[in-house]
């Protein structure tokens, strides 16, 4: 087939004329709710970031606009790597305190069997 070798973007930009780095709105494919509230949340924590807010396109696409506003002059791409990088380190510490309770219970069902 013709788009086999072609790999889709999961990541898109868009930026209005004339707008400066602080204003940009950034299209997430193949993501919902899951991704935006939690991502949004994130972002908000960064003092440089004045607005951000997602919407999602149509129920039937699979993709949301993710829109951030900056103070400063801060490009907008650096809240969203922060962002990013802060949500992942939490859904890390999630897993690795649910993973660290259930070996705990499962090393206590082995000693109550004992």
């Amino acid at each position: 087939m013709a788009g086999e070798d072609e790999t889709k973007r999961v990541l898109q930009t868009i930026q209005a004329d004339g707008a400066d780095e602080g204003c940009v709105t950034f299209v997430l494919h193949d993501e919902d709710h899951t991704l935006g509230n939690a991502l949004r949340y994130m972002v908000m924590k960064n003092v440089d970031v004045e607005f951000c807010g997602y919407s999602i396109t149509h129920p039937s696409e699979s993709k949301i606009n993710f829109r951030i506003q900056t103070r400063g002059g801060v490009p907008a791409t650096e809240p969203l790597r922060k962002g990013l990088k802060d949500l992942s380190e939490v859904c890390q510490h999630v897993l690795n305190t649910f993973q660290a309770r259930v070996d705990e219970f499962k090393a206590g069902k082995e000693q109550a069997m004992e």
